[in-house]
Formats: C-alpha cells, structure tokens, sequence
C-alpha cells in the first residue's frame, strides 16, 4: 500500500531542461534511500542518481554536473533536476523508494509507473 507518482516528463531539445517530481504516499513509516532509475529501449535498467535519508547523493558518471537529485523527507517527495540534456538522456525514468512500513520488520523498494524523457531536435 505505497504508491510513487512522477511528473515532469516530456519532450525537450539537446541542451534544455526538465524538473522530475516523485511523491511517495500511503502506509509509509520510514523511507530510506530514494533514487531515480532509467530505462531506454533495449538497454537495461540503470541507476541516474540516489540520495539517503540524511541527503548524501550519489550519480552515474553520464549525468554528473548536469543532474542534481533532491528530497523533502516531510513530503516524501524526491525530484530530479536534468540540466544541458543530451539525445542519450532520452528514457523512461523511474522513482525508487526503500520504505518501511510499520506492520513489516524490513524495508522494501516500490517504484513508480515511469515517466517519458524524450531529448531530440
């Protein structure tokens, strides 16, 4: 009973921008570790960035210092700002949580339904 919603996605030229949204809800206790995955035809699923609790981030080498990952842990809300965006950028991203809930002893990652980055002229 958690639910991930992005928002945010669509069609961009190279060297523009968008702003992903994700907002968590439902029997949330506690959520960990958030992070924005992406998937492009024919490749795998691959991390784009993390960020812990505390707001330490992490990201994959092809975005560092274009993209920048954030939260507000009082919204559950995680965001993704994608700056000079490239053609090799166009995916679905997808919203990962690790969340603990209280009627489990474990935490557990729920994913969003995806939202389409399209980057092309």
């Amino acid at each position: 009973q958690v639910q991930l919603v992005e928002s945010g996605g669509g069609l961009v030229q190279p060297g523009g921008s968008l702003r992903l949204s994700c907002a968590a809800s439902g029997s949330i206790f506690r959520i960990n570790a958030m992070g924005w995955y992406r998937q492009a035809p024919g490749k795998q699923r691959e991390l784009v960035a993390s960020i812990t609790s505390d707001g330490a981030t992490n990201y994959a080498d092809s975005v560092k210092g274009r993209f920048t990952i954030s939260r507000d842990n009082a919204k559950n809300t995680v965001d993704l700002q994608m700056n000079s965006l490239k053609p090799e950028d166009t995916a679905v991203y997808y919203c990962n949580a690790d969340v603990k809930q209280r009627r489990y002893y474990v935490a557990r990652d729920f994913w969003g339904q995806g939202t389409q980055v399209t980057v092309s002229s």
